[in-house]
């Protein structure tokens, strides 16, 4: 990063890069305690009619979000100052949320380092094909893509098979730290489970966790979907790949409506995120409401949000995602340009 006016930019949010302690707490109680409350009367509901009790775990799985959100921070070290505060807190909210925290904090930071770099494809993100890769493919692995992009797979089984499969087995190549700190998260998780199991019973407790973890997932992956997968987003080869752009040009500003935005952990404001990932999602508003040029940021509405389930493929020679429809006469007449190491399995989201 060379451009004198990328460096200003980074350095513009450098002021937000700091946690307050009192704000952290009270946003961990503003949290925690109606997540708890939430999942309390659903429980209650049983008794009365599923459909309230279904109505309050909608509830909860957006506070469940909230609280991916002040994991997610402390992963970036941004939610305390000590880094003994965010280990623990983000352990015991990595036990609530089904994801371990030193393998997410590992892929997560290469996935920062790496947004939107078609060199380097393959860690913490989701599996993106290019035009011309997609064309020179085999059958099998456009059909593997095909499936994967899919949003009935993506958003219907994705969740399932990320929260409760993938993040449950250590990286290939992972080092110990992170190899025992999966260990030390699924025993927990197993016994937080079993003990609530144990009060509720196992009926009760399935009839609750079942819609509150399935729809918390469906969220989170579409939340993590959206902020990359729109239509001008940007994408660059090593050599003209710039990290400030990256974030910038590469990731969203999903306005949401203020009650969801607050749910959310303000992560729409994800082109401020992605600048500075030390800023605690409480000052990303903040910030970016004081750096005019992150003004400019692609501005997504919920509506215009829904456009981004057609997009399948980056156009390299148009700079856009497209369909495959919209590049059909070109998938068909393979390319001759050899496909690089991206084009080769199924990515898996981080």
């Amino acid at each position: 990063m060379t451009d004198p006016k990328q460096v200003h930019l980074k350095k513009s949010v450098s002021p937000y890069e700091h946690s307050q302690l009192k704000v952290s707490i009270g946003q961990m109680i503003n949290t925690l305690l109606p997540l708890v409350a939430l999942w309390y009367a659903a429980y209650w509901s049983l008794s009365v009619s599923y459909w309230l009790t279904l109505a309050f775990s909608v509830g909860a799985s957006f506070f469940v979000i909230r609280t991916f959100i002040i994991f997610h921070d402390c992963c970036h070290g941004s939610f305390f100052k000590s880094k003994r505060a965010n280990d623990i807190i983000g352990i015991l909210t990595g036990v609530l949320t089904l994801v371990p925290y030193q393998q997410w904090k590992n892929s997560h930071a290469i996935h920062h380092a790496t947004s939107s770099n078609l060199d380097k494809r393959g860690v913490g993100d989701l599996w993106i094909m290019t035009v011309e890769e997609y064309a020179s493919a085999s059958t099998w692995t456009k059909l593997a893509y095909r499936a994967y992009r899919n949003p009935l797979i993506m958003f219907g089984l994705g969740p399932i098979y990320v929260f409760l499969l993938q993040y449950r087995f250590n990286r290939k190549g992972a080092r110990r730290k992170e190899r025992l700190n999966t260990y030390l998260m699924n025993a927990l998780i197993v016994g937080f489970y079993a003990l609530m199991i144990w009060a509720v019973g196992w009926q009760s407790f399935l009839l609750v966790q079942g819609p509150v973890f399935y729809l918390s997932g469906v969220l989170g992956v579409w939340l993590f979907y959206v902020q990359h997968q729109f239509e001008d987003s940007y994408f660059e080869h090593e050599e003209e790949w710039s990290y400030v752009k990256a974030a910038v040009d590469g990731s969203s500003f999903y306005k949401l409506p203020k009650a969801l935005q607050w749910l959310t952990g303000n992560i729409g404001y994800h082109h401020v995120h992605h600048l500075s990932p030390k800023v605690p999602n409480y000052y990303l508003e903040t910030a970016h409401d004081a750096v005019p040029p992150l003004h400019k940021a692609t501005t997504i509405t919920i509506l215009q949000s829904l456009e981004s389930l057609k997009f399948r493929l980056w156009d390299e020679e148009g700079k856009r995602f497209v369909s495959f429809r919209a590049v059909k006469d070109r998938i068909r007449k393979p390319s001759r340009v050899a496909i690089g190491s991206a084009a080769g399995g199924p990515r898996k989201a981080s």
